[in-house]
């Protein structure tokens, strides 16, 4: 059984018909609880010119216990998209906001109510920018400033997008089979699958490799033995987003005087060397001085509602991580 502080990141799919909230509601009715609609932000790859990407708010649900203490969140994941029939007429009540700015979507998603809808949700933001919601083709809302200029976008759920639901638990210390398995036992109940391009991310507490030599260490592990740690854990080969680290991070890792590194300085050139989240070992979070997401993600895990098969991949990195830190 792991010792060590995770987080844990499931990705599944409810059945046709089905929705992720459907899960939210079966596991808070099971702890006592609630299951209130929260925005869940993420990056989507753009099709208009001269914007790369559109900063999303998808729905998604924060499951409470009895006594209010966190549970865990049931959101969308964008990557997930070969089961989904999306020709499918958008479901009642589902949406997305869409800005072209991070920082607006940040804003949005403070001044916006999850729980409104569609056509009323912009409307929280419109004290804010001082401008005008209008109704667009198609159900979607426009808001745009008062000189004009699109703020963000309201629009129908595209179809089957209520289908993927990402379970993501507050950082488990002790007992981690047994969390995981009450997570998981409902959604087999409620029939949930696994995604065509789906993954188990794991996210060790990571205070400890915050020092030069220790992640020199891990990385050395990891660039070393990661194609034989991609076949022990049967990385699902169409899991998007993932890959080995580039050669310039590697070469920054590895330099002579990088063990000596005080932090600071060494985070520092690993980010300049270009440091990134899509990757089998994301180490991005560690560098970045986030207090509230200090973790060294494991990103090659294959989809399951096992979570006997997540805990042992995760005593598998637990030993690779004392290993390293020694």
């Amino acid at each position: 059984m792991p010792r060590w502080t995770i987080g844990v990141e499931i990705e599944l799919l409810a059945p046709p018909g089905g929705s992720r909230r459907d899960l939210a509601e079966r596991v808070a009715v099971l702890r006592g609880g609630r299951a209130t609609r929260i925005f869940h932000p993420q990056a989507e790859p753009s099709l208009v010119p001269g914007v790369p990407v559109f900063e999303t708010l998808t729905l998604g649900f924060a499951v409470t216990d009895a006594a209010g203490a966190p549970v865990a969140r049931f959101v969308d994941d964008l990557t997930l998209r070969n089961d989904l029939a999306a020709t499918m007429p958008p479901k009642p009540g589902w949406y997305r906001i869409a800005a072209d700015d991070a920082r607006f979507a940040r804003l949005l998603a403070r001044h916006c109510r999850a729980e409104a809808p569609l056509e009323r949700v912009l409307d929280g933001a419109l004290p804010l920018f001082g401008g005008t919601v209008e109704r667009k083709e198609g159900g979607i809302r426009r808001l745009s400033d008062a000189e004009g200029a699109t703020i963000a976008l309201a629009a129908p759920l595209p179809g089957e997008r209520e289908r993927p639901c990402e379970i993501i638990t507050p950082p488990i210390a002790a007992d981690h089979g047994r969390v995981l398995k009450a997570l998981l036992a409902p959604a087999r109940d409620l029939g949930f699958g696994l995604p065509d391009e789906g993954a188990v991310h794991l996210h060790f507490d990571g205070r400890a490799l915050q020092d030069a030599a220790a992640l020199q260490a891990l990385l050395r592990i990891l660039a070393e033995q990661g194609p034989e740690l991609r076949r022990i854990c049967r990385t699902n080969p169409r899991c998007r987003r993932l890959g080995p680290y580039g050669r310039e991070l590697l070469d920054a890792a590895f330099a002579e005087d990088f063990a000596d590194l005080p932090w600071p300085e060494a985070a520092a050139r690993l980010i300049e060397a270009g440091a990134t989240k899509y990757c089998d070992f994301n180490i991005l979070n560690l560098l970045t001085g986030r207090l509230d997401k200090t973790t060294f993600e494991v990103r090659i895990l294959p989809p399951t509602l096992d979570a006997a098969e997540i805990v042992g991949h995760a005593e598998l990195f637990e030993g690779l991580i004392r290993r390293a830190v020694g």
